[in-house]
């Protein structure tokens, strides 16, 4: 025994079974791949994080999938978040009026998420810029009008979810008021060529403050895009049947005289509408037997 031993350590490796040597190797690869990730994470430039997570920003549309992706990968560097959080207010305040519309309801979806994963950088440094996010996305020159209704719904979204405090929200929705005035000024169309987009003010600075048609078709199906989802959210069913039975039960009112003369009136209706649709053939049946009954009647 003690040959075969030192027979076996002499050979080290190459006695192990093929079987072992093989699941040997795939541990040691998975351990140099998760090493390498790790390094990955550690090294990441910042210069890079910061292009990637601009062209992201930039390129949000109106679909949750776009909004939830940056989200994402602002949390995956959350050890960057200072310099993440530069770069949204910097694409904020030199991107198009569609694209922080856009990035305005990316941030209730990344605050969202970083709440839930008790991120707190993200939110304390949007609950200390937020009035600056606001002058951005709607400034007060009027450019921003058709926003309003954007960050109206974001704040309240926000606010509903406790991470902005409602004397914040009601402050920021006095300087609202004051700046939800000619909403589609925006969106409206020269009527006298180049003339009328300087009629403002006649200087010319009005034609800064509008939207091209592009940005103009771009916008409007963003919107159409967004009351879309939102309408399949407010029909969507939920998990329990049973508590939305309840609730239907509780809103329902109880029968009343008013049930029944308006059921017996949708049960005339209906009978009209049955003998306006009935065919020749039916309508000659239906009077023979009518005239059979009015004969009988009168025989007796």
């Amino acid at each position: 025994m003690t040959g075969v031993s030192q027979s076996l350590h002499s050979l080290g490796s190459s006695a192990l079974p093929p079987a072992t040597s093989r699941t040997t190797q795939a541990v040691s690869l998975v351990h140099e791949d998760t090493a390498t990730g790790d390094a990955t994470m550690a090294t990441a430039d910042p210069f890079e994080v910061r292009m990637r997570f601009s062209s992201q920003l930039q390129h949000l549309n109106a679909s949750t999938t776009s909004a939830q992706k940056a989200a994402q990968y602002a949390l995956k560097y959350k050890d960057m978040d200072e310099d993440l959080h530069s770069c949204i207010l910097e694409q904020l305040e030199k991107t198009s009026m569609n694209t922080r519309a856009n990035i305005m309801y990316f941030l209730e979806h990344l605050l969202e998420m970083a709440s839930k994963e008790r991120n707190n950088d993200y939110v304390r440094m949007m609950q200390r810029d937020i009035l600056r996010v606001v002058d951005a996305v709607c400034p007060e020159d009027g450019s921003g009008a058709a926003n309003v209704k954007v960050v109206r719904k974001v704040l309240q979204g926000l606010m509903n979810k406790s991470i902005l405090l409602e004397q914040t929200v009601a402050e920021i929705e006095a300087c609202l008021k004051e700046r939800d005035t000619s909403a589609d000024v925006g969106f409206s169309s020269p009527v006298n060529g180049d003339d009328a987009s300087h009629s403002r003010n006649g200087n010319g600075t009005a034609t800064a403050n509008r939207l091209d048609k592009r940005q103009i078709e771009q916008r409007i199906e963003e919107d159409r895009e967004r009351h879309k989802r939102m309408r399949e959210s407010m029909w969507a069913v939920p998990g329990n049947l049973e508590e939305e039975a309840m609730k239907l039960w509780e809103e329902t009112s109880e029968l009343g005289e008013d049930d029944h003369i308006l059921g017996a009136e949708e049960w005339e209706e209906f009978q009209r509408e049955m003998e306006a649709s009935k065919c020749h053939h039916l309508r000659a049946r239906d009077a023979a037997a009518a005239a059979t009954a009015a004969n009988g009647a009168s025989s007796h």
